[in-house]
């Protein structure tokens, strides 16, 4: 699925533009593994139909463990495509992939994690809840999960961006704190903010393209373009494509696990 279109201008200015990079952003996974392969195949033949002069840009917005059946293997085919020479990968840092490094060294995060998904994230490691329900108990599930987390996955959980920017772009998990300038902005609110970022109507300094905040489609004004359908409910992964000030918005999408 998809449509095209130009981005609406920001408040009687220009349309934006990522200038003359290809740049396509994949919103909030949650382990649909099923869905990032679809979504890499459209986007392969899409790459292959424009044949860029120079490598795209793929950025991966983060929340790609929790909730759904392969957080795994999700991370197994992120690692993957940063290992393409043909493409440039972007991988940026969600909330969620912050509770899991959270919780390795700190079991007292353990219980919050697991209620918002990281008990699937455990299982797609073999591993399920601790016995009891003591810090103790967490403590022990969070060295048991760190020795058999792959090296690789930890590494690139580790390595994992808060923002990037791209012409008139910054892509970022959660959204930004209206106000403050992109370089001040702080590590929670880029992986946690909602309503005062999304209500807001101020101009912000680049169109903000995001995650986190789950939308039955994606959405799309002057100031953000939102990125999160809720794939690991509704089945349905979203993209946005940038070239110039063109946007494309591609879908993909199967029945929820």
């Amino acid at each position: 699925m998809s449509n095209k279109s130009k981005v609406p201008p920001r408040l009687g200015l220009s349309p934006p533009s990522v200038g003359d990079r290809l740049v396509y952003a994949v919103g909030d996974i949650h382990g649909r593994l099923d869905l990032l392969n679809q979504m890499m195949a459209e986007i392969s033949a899409d790459i292959e139909a424009a044949e860029p002069q120079t490598p795209p840009l793929l950025i991966f917005l983060g929340d790609y463990i929790d909730r759904g059946p392969n957080s795994r293997g999700v991370l197994t085919r992120l690692i993957s495509l940063q290992q393409n020479p043909f493409i440039e990968v972007a991988c940026l840092l969600g909330n969620h992939e912050e509770l899991l490094l959270q919780c390795l060294v700190d079991p007292g995060v353990g219980p919050a994690w697991w209620q918002v998904g990281g008990g699937e994230t455990l299982g797609s490691y073999g591993l399920g809840r601790p016995a009891g329900a003591s810090r103790q108990d967490w403590a022990e599930l969070g060295e048991t999960f760190a020795a058999v987390l792959p090296a690789a996955h930890l590494l690139f959980l580790k390595g994992l961006a808060l923002t990037v920017v791209v012409g008139d772009y910054a892509f970022v998990h959660a959204g930004v704190r209206p106000g403050v300038p992109l370089k001040d902005q702080s590590r929670r609110d880029m992986l946690w903010i909602r309503d005062d970022f999304l209500s807001d109507t101020r101009t912000l300094e680049k169109v903000i393209v995001h995650g986190h905040t789950p939308v039955s489609d994606v959405h799309i004004d002057a100031r953000r373009i939102g990125l999160d359908t809720g794939a690991y409910a509704s089945g349905i992964l979203s993209a946005i494509r940038l070239e110039d000030d063109l946007q494309r918005v591609i879908q993909v999408s199967a029945l929820p696990p």
